[in-house]
């Protein structure tokens, strides 16, 4: 008798705590305002040597792993103190499907030193 009690007893508090539980649930209204993610496009960067340039657009000549290609970018403003046979960094994206660039800096190469082996005393 007693362990039937304790099966019963149990049952009811088993039985409430899932009746709460469902009382409790989240309303809508309590929601916080929907979080917009911005998707900015992606800046990307290309080095290579200028071989055509305008007011309106610059050609670079680029190696990568061995292969030759070559990039053509659309210029926002157009860009002074560049010439043909510079080296150039270019930050760019893509817009309406052409590649834009947004900054052209002119690239100078260091020279490494070569230092001459030392010498040990034997």
């Amino acid at each position: 008798m007693k362990k039937a009690l304790w099966y019963i007893v149990g049952t009811f508090f088993l039985l409430s705590t899932l009746a709460f539980a469902a009382d409790k649930a989240a309303s809508p209204d309590k929601a916080g305002p929907v979080k917009t993610n911005i998707v900015k496009a992606a800046k990307m960067h290309a080095t290579g040597k200028v071989i055509e340039i305008s007011d309106a657009s610059i050609k670079i000549e680029r190696t990568v792993k061995g292969d030759v290609g070559t990039m053509e970018f659309a210029l926002e403003k157009p860009v002074k103190s560049i010439i043909i046979n510079d080296s150039v960094k270019i930050d760019y994206m893509e817009k309406d499907g052409k590649l834009t660039a947004s900054r052209v800096a002119k690239v100078t190469f260091k020279k490494k030193e070569i230092k001459p082996a030392e010498v040990k005393p034997d």
